[in-house]
Order: structure tokens, then sequence, then C-alpha cells
């Protein structure tokens, strides 16, 4: 296998020499981040635009579970828009909601606000009765959210939308015919059981350039992950901070040090995921 990937060397280099390791977009104002999004569209079969009609407070003795410094509402909303949606939803969509009191112990007015919402239907459930999949999974709607959460979900439910992560199955380096020449293998497990593998090669003299492959071959073409994209979170906010070490195993000393080296190069370049919410 190592000799195989030799051969690709010289072709992949000549591929990926032409653009650059990874492409940083703007953030946006809006302090929910794309990986806040991304968390709570991912655990959310039902994702709904929903105006409040009536937001009824439950006596606390009715709410003992509910955190402090909160208080529990029986939500009644008008749907206005589906985002996604297993099964449907009805004209009016029912659910409960603990709101963060202020420093008067006085929830926040929310009737007649339009809001986005992440849900999952309990099981026995009515069509209007929906659960939300976080205590923060409503969240104000502006145009720009809805087109955010929008295209989060068409890249999740898209036919080759890259899976979870799951561990580092294996790392190797393989030196170049130059000295200072090399290729590491990164190979990755995944949820689905779909491969990916991470390319990481290094020309003497010139800046290492990596790339991202989905599949069982390791494409030529391939690239690095544009940032607030789906396959950059799955890589930025969930590849530990080290290989570990079983992934290793059988390497030589040097080589094992130079995969190490690579995949910090990989990390530096992902960058940080930022979070605006504890997922």
């Amino acid at each position: 296998m190592r000799s195989l990937l030799m051969i690709t060397f010289t072709l992949f280099f000549s591929q990926i020499g032409a653009f650059p390791a990874f492409s940083q977009a703007l953030e946006e104002s809006d302090p929910l981040q794309y990986a806040d999004i991304v968390d709570l569209s991912s655990e959310a079969p039902i994702i709904v635009n929903v105006v409040i009609k009536d937001a009824i407070k439950i006596d606390p003795e009715r709410a003992p579970n509910a955190p402090a410094g909160t208080q529990r509402f029986y939500i009644i909303a008008s749907t206005s828009a589906l985002i996604r949606g297993q099964g449907g939803v009805g004209e009016t969509i029912r659910y409960v909601i603990d709101l963060p009191l202020d420093g008067r112990a006085r929830a926040p007015k929310i009737e007649k606000k339009p809001f986005i919402i992440f849900a999952r239907r309990p099981s026995g459930g009515s069509i209007d009765d929906v659960q939300l999949v976080a205590k923060d999974a409503q969240i104000a709607w502006t145009p720009s959210r809805e087109q955010r959460v929008r295209s989060v979900v068409r890249e999740l439910v898209a036919r080759d939308a890259p899976p979870a992560i799951s561990k580092i199955a294996s790392a190797f380096h393989v030196p170049g015919t130059i000295l200072g020449e090399g290729e590491t293998q990164i190979f990755l497990e995944t949820d689905t059981g779909t491969p990916i593998s991470i390319t990481v090669l290094t020309r003497d003299g010139q800046r290492k350039f990596w790339a991202v492959s989905l599949g069982e071959i390791v494409d030529e073409a391939a690239r690095a992950p544009m940032r607030n994209s789906l396959l950059w979170y799955r890589l930025a906010c969930f590849l530990p901070r080290q290989l570990p070490a079983p992934a290793l195993a059988g390497d030589t000393l040097a080589n094992a040090q130079r995969a190490r080296n690579d995949y910090q190069t990989v990390l530096d370049d992902l960058g940080s995921c930022p979070r605006s919410r504890q997922p």
C-alpha cells in the first residue's frame, strides 16, 4: 500500500500545488456560530419557523425539574415554514421550554415573535406535539439565520455528506526520494463506516499541502475543506488534539514524529471550532 501511495506522490503535488491548504471565510456578526447551527440541526429531525401564539406559564410545583433561574412555559405556536420535517407538521405546534429569568425574575416576552425551533416528535405524540432537542433549541428568527440553517440542512441531507468521525484508525509517514520530502497518510473511522483519509505532502523548501478524501480511494483532486463547511466541522470540531499512539504502531520513531508534525499542520490550518453554546 505504501508503494502505491508513493506512486501518486508526484501526481498529487502537481494537482494540489495550485491552491491554498485552507480557505478562510469571514465570520458573521451573529453570535450563533456555524458549529452551533450544525450541533442543533444534526440532532433535529424537525426544524420549523414558528410565530408564538401563546406562552402559558407552568406553575413551579408542576415543573420541579426546571433549571434554577428559569420559568417553564407551554408554547402554542403557528408554523410559518418547514425547513426540515420527517412526517411533516401541522399548522399549530406545541412544546415546552424553560426560559431564563432576568435580574427582576421576569421571563422574556416572546408572544407574536418569530423563532426557529429544532425538535423531534416524542414517542406517541401527535403531529402537533414536539420536543426541543436542547434547552436552547429555540432561536430568534432572522432572514440570515434561516438562510444559514437551510444551508446547513442541505449539507446534512446531501447524498455525499461527510459522516461523523468516530476515531483515528491509523497513520504513517513515508519519506520521499529527495531529502525533506514525504507523505503522511491518516485514516479515520466514521459512524457510517465510510472511510475518510487525510493526506499531507511535503516538498523540500515549500509549504506543506494537505487534503481530505472521502471513500476508499485517495482522491488526487481532493482539497482541504472550506471553513464553515460540514467537512470542516467534522474535522475541526472532533479530531483529537494529537495522534493517538496506537494509530502509529509499526512506524519508526522518526517517521512517527513526522506524522505527528504533519497532523499538527492539519489542526493549525483547520483552526478552532468556535461555539457560543454548549453542545
